[in-house]
């Protein structure tokens, strides 16, 4: 059965309350407690432009509870992920406490980052950030008091901050053992197998069917499928030629002004054959440790 992808699903269709129980599903695996969404808020990847097919897609819901979660689905590689997690979190607890409202009235943040890159160094394919404020001298945890528990409904101070999840998705071997497992088999595969269970692959079977799109919706879909084929491949080629060509230039380079040298002319030709696949600069810039600056210099360079 065919399935339509979890981010196209997102910009299209899990916006309506009729298909809310889908990500209530996923959020319900993910976070471990039930929860149920009040409404959909306005974000930023809700707009769409040229660049729809290399951007991130997200969700910001508000639960019945007030709490906020946002869903960030990424599928290009940004070296600043982990500061954009962090602004995109302080945007939202600014944003949503009303003018002279007490601190208190902040409500509790998620941030869930499902991306398809490689982030940071670490095998594992779930990651989970909870902050606590541990002694300098002692080693002890800084706890809530009595009062703060009840007054906020927290068990611990690290309650009252915002959580954050990595999810890498390519990291999973395709083996699920768990219920979060099964959603993240889904999201990389597209694919609910009959034995699932998790709370809302039900669902996912039912509404994200290829089949149920209307014509319009189909030859979008179909669109945007060829937009994440392309940008898979051009990004393949450009690092896999760059390697070769920079790696034939670098070890002659290294042999004359040092390994060093030779590793930046390897790069510099990634670089190149990124540019003559169409990339723009901030794509090639989020796959290297080059600015979109220093890239736009190689390119004047290759059009003179």
């Amino acid at each position: 059965m065919k399935l339509i992808r979890f981010d196209w699903a997102v910009k299209k269709i899990l916006r309506h309350k009729a298909n809310f129980g889908i990500l209530e599903g996923f959020l319900t695996e993910l976070l471990k407690f039930d929860l149920t969404i009040e409404t959909i808020l306005e974000s930023e990847g809700n707009k769409e432009d040229e660049y729809d097919k290399f951007n991130r897609v997200d969700i910001l819901v508000r639960t019945t509870s007030g709490e906020l979660v946002l869903v960030e689905l990424q599928n290009t590689a940004e070296q600043d992920y982990f500061q954009r997690m962090l602004y995109g979190v302080s945007k939202l607890v600014t944003e949503y406490i009303k003018e002279g409202e007490v601190y208190g009235e902040i409500k509790k943040v998620y941030s869930i980052n499902i991306i398809y890159f490689q982030l940071g160094q670490g095998e594992d394919y779930i990651y989970k950030y909870v902050g606590n404020f541990v002694g300098q001298n002692l080693g002890d945890t800084l706890q809530a008091s009595k009062n703060q528990k009840e007054k906020f409904d927290v068990e611990q101070v690290s309650d009252i901050f915002p959580k954050y999840y990595i999810l890498k998705i390519n990291n999973f071997d395709d083996v699920a053992k768990n219920t979060i497992d099964e959603w993240i088999y889904f999201l990389k595969n597209s694919e609910v197998k009959k034995d699932f269970k998790a709370k809302g692959l039900d669902l996912v079977e039912e509404k994200l069917k290829y089949e149920k799109l209307d014509e319009a919706d189909k030859k979008v879909y179909q669109r945007f499928q060829e937009n994440r084929r392309i940008e898979k491949s051009v990004m393949q080629t450009a690092i896999e030629e760059g390697r070769k060509e920079g790696l034939e230039e670098g070890i002659e380079k290294g042999r004359e002004e040092g390994l060093e040298e030779g590793a930046l002319k390897a790069k510099e030709q990634v670089i190149k054959s990124a540019i003559s696949k169409g990339l723009d600069n901030r794509t090639i810039s989020s796959i290297t440790d080059f600015s979109e600056e220093q890239i736009e210099t190689i390119r004047q360079k290759m059009d003179n």
